[in-house]
């Protein structure tokens, strides 16, 4: 059913730009949240890079595997082959409708350096506080991206703490965050090789 759904995710994306579609918040609401629900015997039948490959591509978001310099954005163009071969490097959710019912895709993801949530409507502290919390992603993050995500404050971003090699975090353009300063002084001591780049509107 999932597999289905995927080949009538671009179409559906296109009719947004439709007055008369963009008005009915809770039909496309019911969309992205069938499009995130996880399937966990997709997920055992092809491992946990395709499905969340599959997963992040019929939500509108791109995947870089590890080796390849092209990003992947056509969920009818994934490349086929082993299942161990490809690895999910970096994750680039501009405008994507990930939310986070669907986050335990991330589960198995043990190759994840890069996460760029930029413009994720649905994205919130849960969703922070869910991905800090996957001990693979502790371990192999590198470098997030958090953009003009108006759902977030503080305390979904402070839960990034427990990415222990975290190197790079770049916030920017978000109005939920009041206390940056507060914010800072928790990476400083918990991260404190961390770059931490942020241009807020407070």
């Amino acid at each position: 059913f999932m597999m289905l759904l995927g080949k009538f995710t671009q179409p559906l994306q296109s009719l947004k730009k439709f007055p008369c579609f963009c008005g009915n918040r809770h039909f496309w609401g019911w969309l992205n949240a069938v499009f995130n629900k996880v399937d966990h015997e997709r997920i055992k039948a092809v491992g946990p890079d395709r499905a969340a490959s599959e997963w992040l591509l019929r939500c509108g978001a791109l995947v870089q595997y590890h080796g390849q310099e092209k990003w992947q954005k056509d969920y009818n163009n994934l490349p086929t082959g082993p299942l161990n071969k490809y690895k999910i490097k970096a994750i680039d959710a501009t405008d994507s409708c990930i939310m986070n019912i669907g986050f335990d895709y991330l589960e198995g993801l043990e190759h994840v350096e890069k996460i760029k949530l930029c413009k994720c409507h649905y994205i919130e502290d849960e969703c922070l506080q869910k991905l800090s919390q996957l001990k693979n992603l502790q371990k192999s993050v590198l470098e997030m991206e958090i953009i003009s995500c108006g759902n977030v404050t503080e305390r979904g971003i402070i839960a990034l703490h427990h990415l222990r090699n975290l190197e790079y975090l770049l916030l920017q353009d978000l109005p939920g965050i009041t206390n940056l300063e507060n914010v800072t002084q928790i990476f400083r001591n918990s991260l404190p090789s961390l770059k931490l780049k942020s241009q807020t509107k407070n």
